[in-house]
């Protein structure tokens, strides 16, 4: 059973023109300096790529529902699978980024824990994000939230 009127939803004001922020999570080559490391490609509808996390050595396949240009981008991944949307909205300061995740179907103590990994995740990438494209900095969020030694 879907856990359909719950969902984690993080958001952020990057201090770009919409145009760059949303290229940013289409081209790997830009998401790569504040997300995943490894991508099969651009995310272009209907097609499904591979992410990967060489650092922990995961990866997972990102299915692409929808792409509305410089609006939103609807995509399900994850095991078990969860709809990820992000939003981009025009504001006089840049654009707001918001990434909502649902479609659950873990219960009690699984759900709870999923929700909380992903509010913690996709705050990091945004924050990732902001830094990257606002100041060209790579803080390696994503490497170092979970380091090895």
């Amino acid at each position: 059973m879907m856990n359909s009127n719950i969902y984690v939803q993080a958001q952020m004001l990057i201090r770009k023109p919409i145009e760059d922020v949303f290229e940013a999570f289409i081209n790997p080559e830009v998401t790569t300096n504040f997300w995943f490391t490894k991508s099969t490609g651009k995310l272009e509808e209907g097609k499904t790529l591979t992410w990967e996390w060489e650092m922990y050595g995961a990866k997972t396949n990102v299915k692409v529902l929808e792409i509305v240009q410089n609006q939103s981008i609807k995509t399900e991944w994850g095991e078990p699978s969860t709809n990820v949307d992000y939003e981009f909205k025009e504001m006089e300061k840049g654009t707001l980024v918001v990434i909502k995740s649902y479609g659950y179907s873990q219960t009690g103590e699984d759900l709870l824990k999923i929700i909380n990994d992903n509010t913690d995740g996709f705050t990091t990438v945004l924050d990732g994000c902001k830094a990257y494209l606002e100041h060209g900095i790579n803080l390696r969020l994503i490497e170092d939230k979970f380091p090895s030694k």
